[in-house]
């Protein structure tokens, strides 16, 4: 499977944030009106949070370099921010299932990233017998 380039990936996850936000509020009523409907408003709360996260760290990507990565602070708790408040939105009860699958699908996006992106090892410096 072929990945896209930063700027492509970075429109198309922000267009997919925008459709899902739109969805959620289109059909806030019937994904509030049962159990399992409201699981799957959490549901796609959490993939709200996926697309957000996307965009946020391809825009920092492209401008601030390639070896950018995201952090906790502000990509993460940013994106979580969103699709919590999206989720809430629809039924309160939607937040705790997005929080749930959110800390899920961060666990597998994690795992994803270090198996194919080895961590930037830090140079070691030797120390030895000072000569005079």
């Amino acid at each position: 499977m072929a990945t896209l380039p930063t700027s492509v990936s970075c429109v198309v996850s922000s267009f997919l944030c925008l459709i899902t936000f739109a969805g959620m509020q289109l059909f806030k009523t019937p994904l509030g009106s049962g159990k399992m409907m409201t699981i799957l408003g959490g549901f796609l709360g959490s993939q709200l949070f996926v697309f957000a996260l996307t965009a946020i760290n391809n825009f920092e990507v492209m401008n601030m370099g390639r070896n950018f990565q995201a952090k906790l602070f502000p990509e993460v708790i940013l994106a979580m921010f969103i699709a919590l408040i999206a989720s809430g939105m629809v039924h309160r009860v939607c937040v705790t299932v997005c929080f749930i699958f959110s800390c899920i699908a961060l666990y597998y996006l994690n795992n994803m990233s270090t198996s194919s992106q080895p961590a930037p090892v830090a140079p070691t410096t030797k120390k030895g017998k000072k000569h005079n």
